[in-house]
């Protein structure tokens, strides 16, 4: 059972709402570009092959996809349904996750299903990108850390030229293959080395070090012909011998080394090709690429009133008195006039601080995702409200009671630079973003914050991917959730399910994990309880002093576990690096949802280690004991988007075994999170994020708990800050 996809607010909406924007994370496919126009740009980007990486038909070629670009590809040709999810992490490395459905393998891998099902990971890298000379050459390793059914590795160069005779452009393909791209055709051994071949009893999930680029290799060819923007011709010389299956399997009968393809380009994003292989297959495949950079509706920001300039002191003497600051009624009614403004661009005062001279504002964010837009808005908000004599603003994003940061700018500067070609660079360097006091003394708080309810409810799904007997299972219902705030950093929340329809505690075969049933249960928790308390809980968060983030947390923290949970964070304003410490104590919940508990209990947590990369990569290390009692460490990396995109991977490794870990070795997966307003067309602080694991064993699971403190805190820093600085003038 899948526990990750989750929507991930920051206010939930008062009345009816819908809670799940999207199922299970499904790619927004159904939101395809207008099949009916006929002009379009062509794409700048490889189309796919069968194993879903830039390539011709089964062979790879060398282009890297546009940096960021995610794709998924769907293949199929005699009995073989390959579907890969592809993403170029950076301009030259890229990453690969497939999901196999292999007919009639039973004489192959024991197995009581009628197709097997197999996962596999590849990794691309681009050595030398393609230039008027050189051609581009990628190196390449193909179900790297599987059970080794699509197992090889490649060099391959691609050169792409003009066609001066026919209409159109072409690329030529040249590689030398080993593995399974070395079967057909060897040439020697030019690293030596002897290949281990398939195992059919291999568990899968390790890397197989010791036989990359080893044994036979075997020359690989092909060329591409893009007749126009959307109809594209293959043809490539296969290296692969498919033995298994032309041998053992005895239903796909190998006649040619050659393939061909053609493809249509049926809109930006999706690509369907038709194809011949090895002299006796007919095959399809579907090709659908996004990229986070572009959304499917571009974000219209509501405009405000350009900045208002304060009169000369020396022509209106009376605008720059500053007898009001001495009259609470006065400042009152000016903190209530700031209030209003803000709220027309859906910001929040929390608390506003006044002197003569300066200002201090702390405000709540619910609607950008670019926090230097809630600053600039909230600068524009004073300069509009507050008397002439206020030059210093300093204004404090508050994330769940939290004071993140505070940014300091002065009245005169801004009026300086509203209108300089540079505005927000020179802004940016004239501004300070330092630390935020715990709390500010003496303001003038707004007192319709708190206490505060809100509730929503409507339809959720939960997903479960890569059951051998259903490769994807499915759970729906309606959910009711609520929060209640009575006051800074406190909350009382919950959600409650009732499943309507769903497959996911359909599973037949119980868990054959040695280890506590801390996760693999999951099919049996579905299947007992169609109404069911989601989780319940009491949390309070603050900010325990300078640099310094503090959490606990109790109750139902999730579907499987109940207990209590803290968490310190050291995270300065500045600081590139994070430090945190987690402990729980937690029981795990009865199968049917209800109040009661079965006798497992563990006490479980993690020292964290967070870095900011810079160019949007994240690293994070946790170290610590598991749900399962095993004790290992947790390590992540992921890119993050400017529009709140994040795309990640994370393995862990624990003192758990491979064969006690069971199928997969070990825990790893994908971490996908997306925006609501990448969606909408307009400015949303919710995403929608789902976890893709392989495999979900008891091994390396960790347990779930609402509000961790990181990316909270992290979302209103210095480096968030700067990175979308350039639109503070929003």
């Amino acid at each position: 059972m899948d526990h990750g996809t989750e929507l991930r607010t920051r206010k939930l909406r008062r009345g009816p709402a819908v809670s799940m924007l999207l199922a299970g994370v499904a790619l927004p496919s159904i939101a395809l570009a207008d099949p009916t126009y006929h002009i379009f740009e062509t794409p700048d980007r490889p189309s796919l092959n069968f194993y879903g990486s830039p390539g011709l038909v089964d062979m790879p070629t060398a282009h890297a996809l546009p940096d960021g670009q995610f794709t998924v590809g769907v293949s199929s040709f005699a009995g073989m349904t390959r579907s890969t999810i592809t993403f170029q992490a950076t301009p030259r490395l890229s990453a690969s996750f497939r999901y196999v459905g292999l007919r009639d393998w039973n004489d192959v891998v024991p197995s009581n299903f009628d197709t097997y099902r197999d996962r596999s990971f590849d990794v691309r890298y681009l050595l030398k990108k393609e230039d008027d000379f050189w051609p581009a050459i990628t190196v390449g390793l193909q179900d790297f850390a599987g059970t080794g059914i699509y197992a090889g590795e490649y060099v391959v160069a691609t050169k792409s030229f003009d066609n001066t005779v026919l209409p159109g452009s072409i690329k030529v393909t040249g590689g030398l293959g080993w593995g399974r791209l070395g079967s057909h055709g060897g040439i020697g051994t030019p690293f030596g080395g002897n290949r281990g071949a398939f195992d059919a009893g291999d568990t899968g999930g390790e890397p197989s070090f010791d036989q990359w680029f080893r044994g036979e290799a075997a020359p690989f060819a092909g060329v591409e012909w893009a007749v126009n923007d959307r109809w594209t011709v293959k043809a490539e010389y296969s290296s692969d011998a498919y033995e298994t299956e032309d041998g053992s399997r005895e239903i796909f009968t190998r006649k040619s080394q050659f393939n061909f393809g053609t493809e249509y380009q049926y809109s930006d994003g999706l690509r369907l090709g038709a194809y011949y292989l090895y002299g006796s297959e007919i095959g399809v495949n579907l090709q659908y690429q996004l990229n986070p950079r572009k959304p499917l509706n571009p974000v219209k920001i509501t405009p405000v009133a350009p900045l208002k300039v304060r009169p000369n002191r020396a022509a209106s003497p009376a605008a720059w008195d500053t007898q009001w600051a001495a009259s609470t009624n006065q400042q009152r009614s000016l903190r209530d006039q700031v209030k209003e403004v803000l709220a027309a661009s859906d910001l929040s005062l929390v608390a506003l601080k006044l002197d003569s001279a300066q200002a201090e504002l702390r405000l709540r964010n619910d609607q950008y995702q670019a926090p230097a837009v809630a600053v600039g808005r909230a600068a524009r908000a004073l300069a509009w409200v507050l008397p002439a004599s206020v030059e210093t603003f300093r204004i404090v994003l508050v994330e769940g009671g939290l004071a993140q940061s505070a940014v300091t700018v002065r009245r005169s500067d801004l009026e300086a630079l509203a209108y300089d070609p540079q505005a927000a660079d020179a802004l940016l360097a004239v501004a300070g973003i330092g630390e935020a006091a715990p709390r500010l003394p003496d303001a003038l708080e707004n007192d319709d914050l708190y206490p505060d309810f809100a509730w929503s409810i409507g339809p959720y799904v939960s997903p479960s991917y890569f059951d051998p007997e259903e490769p994807v299972r499915l759970d729906g219902g309606i959910e009711a959730t609520a929060a209640f705030r009575p006051a800074p950093g406190w909350t009382i929340a919950g959600g409650l399910k009732h499943r309507l329809f769903g497959n996911v505690g359909d599973k037949s075969q119980e868990s054959n994990s040695v280890l506590p049933h801390v996760r693999t249960d999951g099919p049996r928790y579905a299947n007992e309880g169609d109404t069911f308390i989601d989780n319940a809980y009491v949390s309070k968060q603050w900010k325990a002093g300078n640099d310094l983030y503090a959490r606990v947390s109790a109750g139902y923290l999730e579907r499987m576990f109940g207990g209590v949970s803290a968490e310190l964070l050291w995270k300065p304003v500045s600081s590139n690096l994070a430090l945190g410490v987690e402990a729980n104590y937690v029981k795990q919940r009865d199968y049917d949802g209800g109040l009661g508990f079965l006798d497992y209990s563990v006490a479980t947590g993690h020292v964290s280690a967070y870095y900011e990369m810079g160019g949007g990569y994240h690293g994070q290390l946790d170290v610590g004991r598991y749900l399962a009692g095993d004790v290992g460490a947790t390590v992540t990396l992921t890119r993050e988007f400017a529009n709140g995109w994040k795309v990640g991977g994370f393995f862990t490794i624990t003192d758990v075994s491979a064969d006690d870990f069971g199928e997969g070795s070990f825990d790893k997966g994908i971490n996908l999170t997306i925006p609501i307003g990448w969606f909408l067309g307009e400015p949303d602080k919710r995403s929608v994020s789902t976890t893709i694991r392989p495999i979900q064993r008891d091994g390396g699971a960790r347990l779930e708990v609402p509000g961790r403190l990181y990316e909270q805190v992290r979302s209103g820093h210095r480096n968030a800050l700067e990175d979308q600085w350039s639109r503070v003038w929003e």
